[in-house]
């Protein structure tokens, strides 16, 4: 059986074709799109994703209202049987807003939208989205977001530091993240949210494909299993 996956799309998402273009080009497999009020999520499924934009035009907190459509319960009880979970840029806010992943993304500390690439540091490559990638290696991964600044109490970051559930930390000041946090494992390793876009760089012609590795490992790992 194929590769077979999923991308959620939420009223405001504006990243979703771009996250299953990435998947089909790298697995080969068209993912099956999935609207927000729905209820249940496909059979068998292998891979899930929550991509970047503006869920319900970020009312209230970014990520907050998308956290309780109908189909994050569906994701987060996914995620609970094993299930890997990406969720980029606005999907990262809605993790956290769900409970699946700590901490919260606040508006960025320059009270600017950020627009550019970046060079991150690859903390973790022990987890089925960054085994492609050396530990302590430099890619660079754009960015495109205005509330991007990762923050948790000193307790939280602690144990995620401790836990090895930092994936990757800015090399750049970027948005205000505290310890420089660009994404953040579950303590399963299953679910990964990070603000960053490895979708939009995983061909030359985007200017940089440091990206693709996440998928084609995800891929290469699930179909093995």
């Amino acid at each position: 059986m194929g590769f077979r996956s999923a991308v959620i799309t939420f009223p405001g998402s504006n990243c979703d074709r771009d996250m299953a273009v990435a998947l089909e080009q790298v697995s080969g497999s068209a993912p099956i799109r999935v609207w927000h009020g729905d209820a249940d999520l496909p059979d068998r499924l292998d891979f899930i994703a929550l991509p970047g934009g503006f869920s319900y035009g970020d009312y209230l907190r970014s990520g907050a209202m998308a956290a309780r459509s109908p189909i994050t319960k569906a994701v987060v009880e996914a995620a609970g049987k094993g299930v890997p979970v990406l969720g980029v840029c606005n999907g990262f806010q809605v993790l956290t807003e769900s409970g699946l992943l700590p901490g919260a993304l606040m508006r960025n500390a320059s009270q600017n939208f950020v627009c550019r690439d970046v060079p991150l540091k690859v903390e973790n490559n022990q987890s089925l989205f960054t085994a492609g990638y050396e530990a302590g290696e430099t890619i660079h991964i754009p960015v495109a977001h205005h509330d991007g600044n990762f923050f948790a109490d000193e307790e939280t970051l602690d144990r995620i530091e401790g836990q090895g559930r930092v994936a990757f930390r800015y090399l750049d000041t970027v948005n205000g993240s505290r310890r420089d946090i660009a994404g953040v494992l579950n303590e399963a390793g299953n679910v990964l949210g990070m603000m960053p876009h490895p979708e939009r760089a995983i061909e030359e012609t985007h200017g940089g494909s440091d990206g693709r590795a996440l998928f084609e490992n995800a891929v290469k790992g699930l179909v093995r299993a």
